[in-house]
């Protein structure tokens, strides 16, 4: 279920600090968030910031496109390993 447009998109306060502390510095350095939950703003088009996936911190450079979404979208937490031989045997054995 989506949040109510009333209510408006939900981003951690210290979020807006640590990007507003960043715009005015005026380097382009990596801000480390743990709020895969937060909306992304247009205030932070054009910033870097390292979303924490539970292992590392991922660098995620905010384009126009990604407006709207969460963060946490943009950094998986999960490492695709292949699908595994359900067969039970080899596959180069079974074409004989």
């Amino acid at each position: 279920m989506a949040r109510a447009v009333w209510k408006g998109p939900f981003v951690d306060g210290y979020l807006l600090k640590k990007a507003e502390k960043s715009r005015a510095s005026g380097r382009n350095e990596i801000i480390k968030i743990w709020a895969r939950r937060s909306t992304v703003l247009p205030q932070f088009v054009g910033l870097t910031f390292g979303v924490y996936n539970g292992h590392k911190f991922l660098p995620v450079l905010v384009t126009e496109n990604m407006v709207g979404h969460k963060f946490g979208e943009f950094s998986p937490t999960r490492t695709f390993a292949g699908h595994t031989a359900q067969g039970g045997g080899d596959k180069s054995a079974e074409r004989k």
